[in-house]
């Protein structure tokens, strides 16, 4: 089988998928992919879904192969090239055996995604490869690992781009869950009206949201231990908020005053130390709604790819170009 072979990883580069389904109750959390939109790009760019992918939280590493092999990158934008020119992010590229695929630092988000055309071999543990720390599951990538591809049945599905996203400053959407009654309606409308920072705090399992007001609960933060997944946001005893991720824990203590909306999750997985996140609280109907529209933009996102070269047919404006960048006698050579 061919192989993407590191030479250099950085300190959480790990294999992700879709994560598990209906593990719960043998405590086992979602896990997966932190951002769940950028996994769908990786999938859309390679025509292909389902397969694993390399997460790469911060920083990405060095690579090389022993096989021609198409690569996608999706996700936080990160420093790319191979063999030392510069390569369009969001995109799917053709890498040929022996080239240097090199990934820096993210230049805005958290974390970006390496695909590669039949995706990564790796085990599956109850249906999903992921990698999971706190269990002890999945693949840890470090320097000289040996990553064992599958089968690529779209090969030629290379030269292709996404439209990155417009960063969005709207509010995040979140609804109730079972305890944000007890938060009372005055709290509900501070915690809405509250500017929060994202707390260096934070990992797979959850971010800390800094905020100069408290949300703490009146008459005592303990409740018995409940059902808990990502999205929920709890409010420990000290009163700042806590959004949990896909490696969070399957049940908790602490009130939740509220949940954020799957689709609006990656946001908050992508938003940098010190960026600036506000809430709004939606009916499950607006909810829903939202879901489905963001379930139907990413079935759509095989049809979003364009071509990274542009068709002059395609271009309406092309006589405004500089085509020609000189000229020369004909009888010149």
């Amino acid at each position: 089988m061919s192989a993407l072979i590191v030479q250099r990883a950085g300190p959480a580069v790990t294999v992700q998928d879709a994560g598990w389904d209906g593990t719960l109750a043998n405590g086992l959390s979602r896990g997966g992919a932190a951002d769940t939109r950028a996994l769908s790009e990786v999938w859309a760019l390679l025509g292909e879904s389902g397969t694993a992918v390399l997460e790469m939280a911060g920083i990405g590493g060095r690579f090389t192969c022993d096989a021609p092999m198409r690569i996608a990158l999706a996700g936080a934008k990160m420093q790319a090239s191979l063999d030392g020119a510069p390569i369009e992010w969001n995109a799917v590229h053709a890498m040929e055996a022996g080239q240097v695929l090199d990934i820096g630092a993210a230049v805005n988000g958290v974390y970006g995604y390496l695909g590669v055309g039949g995706g990564f071999d790796f085990p599956k543990f109850m249906g999903s490869a992921s990698t999971h720390r706190a269990s002890g599951l999945g693949h840890v990538v470090t320097a000289n690992d040996r990553l064992l591809i599958g089968i690529d049945r779209k090969a030629e599905r290379v030269g292709l781009a996404l439209p990155a996203l417009s960063p969005s400053t709207a509010a995040i959407r979140i609804v109730e869950t079972a305890h944000t009654a007890l938060f009372g309606q005055e709290v509900l409308e501070r915690f809405q009206g509250a500017e929060f920072t994202r707390s260096a705090q934070g990992n797979r399992q959850g971010v800390a949201l800094e905020c100069e007001t408290s949300f703490a609960l009146k008459g005592g933060q303990s409740i018995p231990s409940e059902t808990v997944i990502a999205g929920d946001i709890q409010v420990p005893a000290k009163g700042a908020p806590f959004a949990l991720l896909a490696d969070c824990q399957t049940t908790g203590g602490y009130p939740r005053i509220a949940a954020i909306l799957p689709c609006d999750l990656p946001r908050v997985v992508q938003a940098i130390a010190g960026s600036k996140l506000r809430f709004r609280l939606v009916s499950r109907e607006e909810g829903i709604a939202a879901e489905l529209a963001e379930r139907k933009a990413r079935a759509a996102l095989g049809k979003a790819c364009r071509s990274l070269l542009r068709d002059p047919a395609d271009i309406h404006d092309l006589l405004s170009y500089q085509l020609i960048s000189g000229a020369i006698a004909g009888d010149l050579e």
